[in-house]
């Protein structure tokens, strides 16, 4: 009996370890963030920091639910639990709340809720159950459209409610269909159209179209014995659609703001009165981040000492800027240790994942992986200016109860599921 009682603690430590330090680290930097320099009440729900040690501590209840529930359950029922997913996001066109234009949020009497945060477990769940199904075979394209499906419904939906950073991060679930086998023909259309679309909005789609004709034909000229102008032509044609549609994707179907910080990231405005107004609307939270990040130095100048953090200067800093704290409070050293951190736990995950006795948690664990390293590279590269401001939280770092239980969910899932292979044995 007492053997049997220590199999449901069979858990992997280390990945529980890192979640802790993640969840810890993150409270520590929101208190820094949010705190107006006046006795901290920590019971303060009117304060951010009140609200995520609120949030943590539901965070614990629901990681003993995850994993209680027998690790069947997530593959038999992931399609269930796909589609209350979906419905959950159809369901903000009508019920939703606006918040910063973005209508994303159920509101629960003063309590909100963003079902994106929770779709993309669903939708890896979804993706895992499908690929991992006997009838599957992702090399026949039929197969591979229909998994393309899943995982474009999601991201349309959230794209509609005008979420563009939460729709990127769907872009995650192709380095998972890659490594079960996804030929790498769309590794490499997605390569070209991303640089292509840079290309367009930079120099303009006849540029970009007429640089991208002498490249294809020298290459087809220069590679075929029989050389057949039917194919670079077709791949030219294509070129060019895909520079005028991005174009009209840009000034067309974006919001103006949108457009402002892809214009700001690529210095596409040309009037210097509009740019200096651009740079102070847009550019202000990365100045302010980058200025915090500096003044931190290497050992940083104490936790609750930063002054530009404690002075407001950073707008929002306990979300999407967060690592600015780290960068001021604890300096390069903390900085550097909050990405081993990140990097330990998704290297760790990996590792897991290959372990996996079934497809489907090893599917699952990628994509797990592949989701925390978009949401990771994406933060802290608009943090530092190397990426547009896009709006996307650190996980399990960032304040918000949704971002913080999506992450736990789609972690603890994982965890569960490799409980099961630890204790077959």
């Amino acid at each position: 009996m007492v053997r049997e009682t220590h199999r449901y603690f069979k858990f992997d430590w280390i990945t529980i370890i890192l979640f802790l330090l993640l969840v810890g680290f993150g409270w520590l930097n929101i208190l820094s963030a949010s705190h107006t320099g006046e006795t901290i009440d920590y019971l303060n729900f009117n304060e951010p920091y009140g609200k995520q040690l609120m949030f943590v501590f539901l965070t614990f209840g629901l990681i003993i639910i995850i994993l209680s529930i027998d690790a069947k359950f997530y593959e038999r029922f992931s399609s269930i639990i796909y589609i209350i997913s979906m419905l959950s996001l159809v369901g903000l066109f009508i019920f939703g709340k606006n918040v910063n234009g973005a209508t994303s949020w159920y509101d629960f009497g003063g309590m909100t809720l963003q079902p994106s945060e929770f779709a993309k477990a669903a939708t890896a769940l979804a993706v895992a159950k499908y690929i991992s199904d006997l009838n599957t075979d992702i090399n026949k394209f039929r197969d591979q459209i229909q998994c393309f499906v899943l995982i474009l419904i999601p991201a349309i939906l959230v794209l509609l409610q005008n979420d563009a950073g939460s729709t990127i991060v769907y872009a995650a679930f192709f380095f998972v269909l890659y490594r079960e086998g996804l030929p790498k023909i769309y590794l490499t259309i997605a390569a070209i159209v991303i640089i292509l679309s840079l290309l367009s909005l930079k120099f303009g789609a006849i540029i970009t179209s007429i640089t991208a004709g002498i490249i294809i034909f020298i290459n087809h000229f220069f590679t075929k014995k029989r050389p057949q102008l039917i194919q670079p032509i077709l791949i030219l044609i294509g070129c060019i659609v895909l520079s005028a549609g991005v174009k009209f994707f840009y000034q067309s179907v974006l919001q103006p703001h949108q457009q402002d910080r892809i214009s700001l990231w690529l210095r596409l405005e040309k009037d210097p009165v509009k740019l200096e107004k651009m740079k102070k609307t847009f550019a202000y939270n990365l100045n302010e981040s980058e200025k915090a990040i500096g003044s931190g130095g290497v050992t940083g100048k104490g936790f609750l000492e930063g002054t530009r953090t404690t002075g407001k200067f950073v707008p929002e800093q306990h979300t999407d800027y967060i690592f600015s704290t780290v960068g001021e409070e604890w300096g390069f050293v903390g900085s550097a240790g909050v990405v081993i951190i990140f990097v330990l736990l998704l290297i760790r995950i990996l590792h897991l994942a290959e372990l996996q006795k079934s497809q489907f948690s090893r599917m699952y664990g990628y994509a797990v992986a592949a989701i925390i390293f978009m949401h990771f590279m994406i933060n802290i590269g608009m943090v530092m200016g190397l990426i547009p401001t896009i709006g996307i939280p650190l996980p399990l770092f960032s304040y918000g109860g949704s971002g913080l239980w999506g992450f736990t969910i789609l972690l603890f899932i994982f965890i569960k599921l490799d409980s099961n292979r630890i204790n077959q044995w």
